[in-house]
C-alpha cells in the first residue's frame, strides 16, 4: 500500500493488512444478472486496499480505501438520480471524483445525497440540491487538479420556517420568523454572499444529471472558522456533522424537527449548531427524580454530559449520545421512534429519560425505528415494527425503549448496532453478526427472502467481525480483515461489513 492512490495494496498478503469486502442483498449494478444476493459475496477490487466501510445510498455502496479515496459501486444507469450521485459506478468499485488532495475518513449517504468528512475536518456533500448547503462546487475533477467553481447560494440563504402538515402533535413549540447566519445568532449577513450559479456548472449539471434538482458535483461545505468535523451522518433529506469538540451541526430538511432547532424549519441551507446539552430537557418522570437533577422550576432536568460523542440520522429523525452515555432524540415520532412514550414529533433534542442510569454507547436509526446498545452489551429498540425490525418477536410498535431479550441473544454482548430503513443489525463482542427485520431482497444475508422478527445469526465462515456503521461492519480475526454489505436500493436497505479471516 503506497498511500498515493495509484495502486493501493494490490496483492498484499500480510496477515495484518489483507482486507476484502463482502456484500449481500440487492445492489442492482453489483452483478450482471442484477438479482438479489442472498448470502455474503466477496467484492473484488484489484486496485484498492480497503480501510473502512460506509453506509451507502439508495442503490449503491460506499467504502474508503487505505489512501483515503471514497469508493463507490453497485448502481445502474436506470436508477436516475442515484446513478449520478454514486459517480456512475456499477459493477467495478471506483473512486468517486473528489479533489485529488482530499483524504476521506468518514462518509454516509441518505436517500439521494452523500456527505464525506476529510482528515483535516472539511466536509464535502453532493446529491439532491435541497440537501446541499452553500459552498464551493468542484467539477471536471478528472482533470489535473480539478476545476473549482464559484460559490453557489440558494435562492434563499435564510433558514425559512414554514408550517408542516402532520397528523400528530408536537412536544416542542417553535417560534415564527427566520434564522440567519452560520452561527445561528444572526451575526452573519448571508445576503451579501449571494452569487449566481456559474453557467459552466449549470451546463455541466444539466448534461450530467438531467435534473435541475440534483447537484452532481461535490460541494465543499462552508463552516465557521475553526470548526473541524470528525464524523458525519446522513438521513433521508438532512445531514448531521459532529465536530472534534463534540458540537453537532445540521442542515437540509427539518420539517419534522430532525434538525433539532426547536421548530419546523423546512430548509436549512447553511450548517447550524444544534443545542444538544444546555437546552435539552425531558418530561418529569420518576427516573428523572431519582437522578436528583430537577431544575428550579421542576419542569425538566439538565442532560448528563458535556459534549456529544455519537450521532445518527434516520429517515426523518435523529439521535445523539453524550459523553456521559445519555441518549437524545429529535424529529419525526409517528411510530414512537423517538422513544419518548408518545407519537409526537420532537422538535428539539430531548433526553430519552427512561434510559437514564443506563450508559448508552451506540445508536442507529432506520426509517421508522431506533436501536441502541448499552455499555453492558444490552440492546434497546423502539419505534415502528411492521417488518419485525425491533426484534421483539412480534409486530407491535414500541414508543418507549424495550430491552431486547431474544433467546438467540442469550449470553450475547452486543458491541455495535446499525439500521437499514426497515431492518437491523448488530455485531457482538465475540465477532458474531445478527440481523432481523425486512428481508424481501435478501438484506439480512440469511440465504432467503423471509422476514425475521427476532435476531438471526449471519454465517460468514472463518471471519470474526468487530464493528460497523449504518449497515456497516468492521472486523478482525486471526490477523486478516474483510468487509461486507447488503441492502435494498430505494430505502437504504443494505449493509457493508469489515471482517477478518
Amino acid at each position: 500500500m503506497n498511500g498515493e492512490g495509484k495502486e493501493e495494496g494490490v496483492a498484499n498478503m500480510d496477515v495484518h493488512d489483507a482486507r476484502l469486502v463482502y456484500m449481500w442483498g440487492y445492489l442492482p449494478g453489483a452483478l450482471p444478472q442484477r438479482s438479489p444476493i442472498l448470502s455474503p459475496l466477496a467484492v473484488r477490487s484489484p486496485v484498492y486496499a480497503w480501510k473502512d466501510v460506509c453506509g451507502g445510498g439508495c442503490g449503491f455502496a460506499m467504502s474508503i480505501s487505505e489512501s483515503g479515496k471514497l469508493i463507490t459501486w453497485g448502481s445502474t444507469d436506470d436508477l436516475g438520480q442515484s446513478y449520478v450521485t454514486s459517480g456512475k459506478h456499477g459493477e467495478t468499485p471506483e473512486a468517486f471524483p473528489l479533489p485529488p488532495e482530499v483524504s476521506i475518513v468518514k462518509a454516509a449517504a441518505g436517500w439521494a445525497h452523500c456527505v464525506a468528512a476529510t482528515d483535516n475536518g472539511e466536509v464535502y456533500t453532493w446529491g439532491w440540491k435541497e440537501c446541499i448547503p452553500s459552498g464551493k462546487v468542484f467539477s471536471h475533477l478528472s482533470g489535473a487538479g480539478g476545476l473549482e467553481k464559484d460559490v453557489f447560494e440558494r435562492k434563499n440563504l435564510f433558514f425559512t420556517e414554514q408550517g408542516s402538515p402532520r397528523s400528530q402533535g408536537s412536544r416542542s413549540s417553535g417560534g415564527s420568523g427566520t434564522l440567519s447566519g452560520l452561527d445561528g445568532r444572526g451575526s452573519k449577513d448571508e445576503s451579501t454572499k449571494r452569487r449566481r450559479i456559474s453557467s459552466a456548472k449549470q451546463a455541466a449539471e444539466s448534461s450530467s444529471a438531467g435534473d435541475e434538482t440534483l447537484s452532481a458535483f461535490p460541494c465543499l461545505v462552508t463552516l465557521n472558522p475553526g470548526v473541524r468535523i470528525a464524523t458525519v451522518s446522513a438521513g433521508g433529506r438532512h445531514t448531521l456533522a459532529l465536530s472534534d469538540t463534540g458540537q453537532v451541526w445540521g442542515w437540509g430538511y427539518g420539517g419534522e424537527g430532525q434538525l433539532g432547532l426547536g421548530s419546523r424549519i423546512r430548509m436549512v441551507s447553511s450548517p447550524h449548531p444544534i443545542p444538544c446539552i444546555d437546552s435539552s430537557y425531558g418530561k418529569e418522570r420518576a427516573a428523572v427524580l431519582s437522578q436528583g437533577g430537577m431544575t428550579s422550576e421542576g419542569q425538566g432536568f439538565r442532560v448528563p454530559g458535556t459534549y456529544i460523542k455519537v450521532i445518527a440520522c434516520g429517515g426523518r429523525h435523529s439521535a445523539v449520545i453524550t459523553d456521559a452515555g445519555a441518549l437524545l432524540t429529535f424529529g419525526w415520532g409517528l411510530y414512537g421512534q423517538c422513544g419518548q412514550g408518545s407519537t409526537d414529533d420532537e422538535l428539539s433534542p430531548t433526553c430519552v429519560s427512561s434510559l437514564l442510569g443506563i450508559r448508552i454507547e451506540g445508536v442507529a436509526a432506520g426509517l421508522w425505528h431506533t436501536v441502541c446498545v448499552s455499555a453492558d452489551g444490552d440492546l434497546y429498540t423502539f419505534g415502528g415494527n411492521q417488518f419485525g425490525q425491533l426484534g421483539t418477536g412480534g409486530d407491535q410498535a414500541e414508543t418507549l425503549p424495550r430491552l431486547l431479550e431474544a433467546p438467540s441473544l442469550e449470553n450475547i454482548h452486543a458491541k455495535t448496532v446499525s439500521c437499514g430503513a426497515r431492518h437491523s443489525t448488530i455485531i457482538t463482542e465475540d465477532g458474531k453478526v445478527f440481523c432481523w427485520g425486512w428481508n424481501k431482497y435478501g438484506q439480512l444475508g440469511l440465504g432467503d427472502v423471509i422476514d425475521r422478527n427476532v435476531p438471526s445469526q449471519v454465517t460468514i465462515d472463518g471471519f470474526l467481525l468487530v464493528c460497523f456503521a449504518h449497515v456497516m461492519v468492521s472486523s478482525r480475526a486471526r490477523g486478516k480483515r474483510k468487509e461486507v454489505l447488503f441492502g435494498y436500493p430505494k430505502m437504504n436497505e443494505f449493509l457493508v461489513i469489515l471482517s477478518g479471516l
